[in-house]
């Protein structure tokens, strides 16, 4: 039961990321016919906390990329979580 409710968790936030990355592209290209703006990446923050707090020493123009893809290391983490306290089925 315990698994189900990881993978459960890694899935949800894996579509919250998904969902926060289109509106950044939205917000950050103008895509259908949005005004560009710098707070296109706002729902990206929190999911990519505390590794996005890491990126002030970079140059301005990697920054947003890099805080794009912070999200995901979350991701990386909470499913080698799930991985590794799934119950072994040798016991």
């Amino acid at each position: 039961m315990g698994h189900r409710l990881c993978r459960i968790a890694v899935i949800l936030v894996a579509l919250l990321y998904l969902a926060a990355l289109f509106l950044f592209f939205v917000g950050a290209f103008g895509w259908f016919g949005q005004e560009r703006t710098p707070l296109a990446g706002v729902f990206l923050v929190p999911l990519g906390l505390p590794w996005n707090l890491w990126l002030d020493g970079l140059a301005e123009t990697v920054r947003p990329w890099l805080a794009a893809l912070t999200p995901l290391l979350n991701i990386a983490i909470l499913a080698a979580l799930c991985t590794w306290l799934r119950p072994s089925k040798l016991t």
